[in-house]
């Protein structure tokens, strides 16, 4: 079944001009319209017979919810609310914010038709707010994995693979003994997603290379993460490749192993998994396997806006992660291992 991301390829115009041809929302030059018009009868796109019956009703406002929890780095969190607010104003819809990880706000804003679709963050393997947003029956978006999506559409960056790939590159540089700072208990403890399928994929991969390998979580604090590398990176079987899958720590962690004499990448080597200017934000340059949070929150609002126009099956569409090489990873030997 053709989307509205098809017609738009098509076309050679965004999937937003696309939205606006349909609902009129918008003036379109008459060459556009022609196009995206062909590109529909040729492709055989069905946008939903009542679409723009319902667009004069509409509110114009997706919901975003963002519960803002103690375990969560905001800033990484806010490169996820921009990207969606900035693509839903390319279909000129506004978005309300909600933080609170308040069930009754999502049968607020969705049941008296404050919004007219819903994008929902940081997703629990059980959470909640699914059963309650599928029943709704309006558009609605997870970025994240739940167990049970419940006949929502689901939208991610895929951190197993992203472990994967890391632990992947860390073998083939020759390190045979590995370790994985992961999340903070708490995202463990809920079983936040991406928590889970980071140290889920870093154990199986680590598993298959027939690699030593142990994993924690840490708190993000100087202290906690003075101990968690103490354990990891120090004593007879001393891990030699670390993946790190926590950004409140980066900023302390080169300065941390050199308190404890050892060097990046001659002692350890370190891959990031985090976003590309976290990863940055060094006189080194992390190796990291960045988290594309521009490209899943246009994706989601992206799949919302299809939805109101057309129907459309449940999917999960999971980003495929790939890993830049910087100065923080080498061959074993220059580590010794």
């Amino acid at each position: 079944m053709a989307t509205m991301n098809d017609v738009a390829r098509a076309a050679g115009v965004s999937t937003s001009t696309v939205s606006y041809v349909l609902s009129g929302k918008r003036t379109i030059s008459p060459d556009t319209r022609a196009q995206v018009l062909a590109a529909i009868e040729k492709l055989g796109y069905s946008p939903h017979a009542g679409a723009r019956a319902l667009a004069s009703n509409r509110s114009n406002v997706l919901g975003l919810m963002v519960p803002l929890r103690e375990d969560v780095n905001v800033s990484v969190v806010m490169q996820f609310v921009s990207a969606v607010v900035t693509t839903a104003r390319t279909f000129e819809q506004d978005v309300l914010l909600l933080t609170q990880d308040d069930i009754d706000g999502i049968a607020r804003v969705m049941s008296q038709s404050i919004v007219d679709g819903m994008i929902m963050m940081d997703i629990e393997a059980k959470d909640p707010r699914v059963p309650l947003l599928a029943k709704m029956r309006k558009p609605a978006v997870l970025i994240g994995l739940p167990d049970d999506a419940q006949g929502l559409s689901c939208v991610d960056f895929d951190f197993a693979a992203a472990s994967r790939v890391a632990v992947r590159h860390l073998v083939e540089l020759g390190h045979r003994r590995l370790a994985l700072i992961g999340s903070p208990q708490a995202s463990l403890e809920r079983h936040a997603t991406y928590a889970d399928r980071v140290r889920n994929g870093f154990e199986a991969a680590a598993s298959a290379a027939n690699v030593d390998f142990a994993s924690r979580a840490c708190e993000p604090t100087a202290a906690a993460l003075s101990e968690a590398l103490k354990d990891l990176v120090t004593g007879v079987d001393a891990a030699t490749g670390l993946v790190v899958h926590n950004e409140f720590l980066l900023p302390m962690l080169r300065d941390t192993l050199t308190e404890m004499g050892l060097s990046v990448p001659a002692d350890v080597s370190v891959v990031a998994i985090a976003p590309t200017d976290v990863a940055m934000a060094s006189t080194a340059p992390w190796t990291a396997v960045s988290i594309p949070a521009h490209d899943i929150g246009r994706t989601a609002v992206e799949m919302v806006m299809e939805r109101m126009l057309t129907e459309k099956p449940a999917e999960v569409r999971l980003i495929v992660p790939s890993l830049v090489q910087r100065v923080t990873t080498a061959p074993a030997q220059a580590s010794g291992a």
